[in-house]
């Protein structure tokens, strides 16, 4: 979609026109979660939070890839850079996201060959021109990443190319969403899922999650007025005592997903407990290399043992990860953890909850 088609969902009248009928439908406050780091950043820089506050309390999700990605992880990757004959291929947000005692940036620093990549595809491409070495991808992401990441393994497959593994960390969203739900102190009321996810996967999947814990959901985008036509779906729900899963990202998102990337999720991945950085094991919250393609997964390849998670005494990110406390609730924010500096991964991340709070609301800090 081009600039000038989206100017219309960045259109301020329509903002407003949404805000006041949002404002008008109120006759209580609300906590509303959205999921997805993306739609935290919106909302906090086009201020949206702001303009609905105090009526409607946003509660930032766990919906950042980088942010949950464990240390044990990291620490594996490192493990692997460190071999003489691999290459360490990852995104870009990963390399300072901190790993045990250091990060991949840093381990980089010391000699390690780790390179970013923007895509699995660009991985096995340099797999394919440096036949020697072996290459690995860091592959972590939500259902968004999986179709992506899952070709670079058929691929590989396909052209028969032995040199080139995932370490694969994909996570997914309804089992977090249960998880907070199932919670004691849970204070969510009603959800914002993340349109990128929901291209893929579709809305389906929501629904008996909206009936069981009588919730609504809506499907958003990453434009405010996206953002606010989910905002009133929920609204407009809530204030009526109704629940159901509603798509205001109608332009990417359909009820049945995207098939071809579907049949590709089928294809390379099954579904797994995973490890949620700062939260702990989730039940069938991610996806596992199945093992029908285990020539392609960095765990088996090179028999990585799985390793505790050792977390900062002072970092509470795993706190803002589940929307119980604000960055602004941690005594390191903007002080001794900064993007320059970070203490934990919702620091490092352009999707991160405190990168979004450091950027857009450190004056209150």
């Amino acid at each position: 979609m081009s600039l000038n088609s989206l100017s219309a969902f960045r259109d301020r009248d329509r903002a407003e026109k949404l805000i006041r009928r949002i404002k008008n439908r109120l006759t209580r406050s609300w906590m509303i979660m959205e999921m997805c780091g993306g739609q935290t950043h919106a909302l906090l820089q086009s201020g949206i939070d702001q303009l609905l506050s105090p009526e409607i309390t946003f509660i930032h999700g766990p919906g950042c890839p980088v942010c949950v990605t464990p240390q044990s992880t990291i620490d594996k990757a490192i493990r692997l850079a460190n071999h003489q004959d691999v290459i360490l291929t990852t995104y870009g947000d990963m390399l300072r996201v901190p790993g045990t005692d250091i990060s991949l940036a840093t381990a980089r620093a010391a000699g390690a060959d780790v390179r970013v990549v923007y895509a699995a595809l660009d991985a096995l491409t340099i797999a394919r021109e440096t036949p020697n070495k072996q290459v690995v991808f860091l592959g972590i992401g939500f259902e968004t990443t999986a179709p992506a990441n899952g070709i670079s393994v058929i691929q590989s497959a396909r052209l028969g190319i032995t040199n080139y593994s995932m370490l694969s960390y994909q996570v997914r969203v309804p089992s977090a969403l249960k998880m907070i739900l199932d919670a004691e102190d849970n204070r969510v009321q009603a959800f914002l899922a993340a349109g990128h996810v929901c291209a893929v996967m579709g809305t389906a999947e929501y629904l008996p999650i909206s009936q069981q814990y009588q919730v609504p959901i809506s499907v958003t985008g990453f434009e405010p007025v996206d953002l606010l036509a989910g905002i009133d779906q929920v609204v407009s729900d809530l204030e009526s005592g109704q629940w159901q899963v509603q798509n205001a990202y109608s332009r990417s998102v359909s009820a049945s997903g995207n098939p071809a990337a579907l049949a590709i999720i089928d294809e390379v991945f099954e579904p797994c407990a995973r490890e949620w950085r700062g939260i702990g094991q989730i039940p069938d919250s991610g996806w596992k290399i199945k093992d029908q393609f285990s020539a392609f997964d960095a765990e088996k390849k090179f028999d990585l043992a799985v390793e505790s998670e050792v977390f900062d005494s002072v970092c509470i990110a795993g706190q803002i990860l589940l929307g119980q406390k604000l960055p602004l609730d941690c005594p390191a924010f903007a002080r001794n953890c900064s993007p320059e500096h970070p203490l934990g991964a919702a620091m490092v991340s352009s999707e991160g909850t405190c990168a979004a709070y450091y950027r857009y609301r450190r004056e209150y800090a």
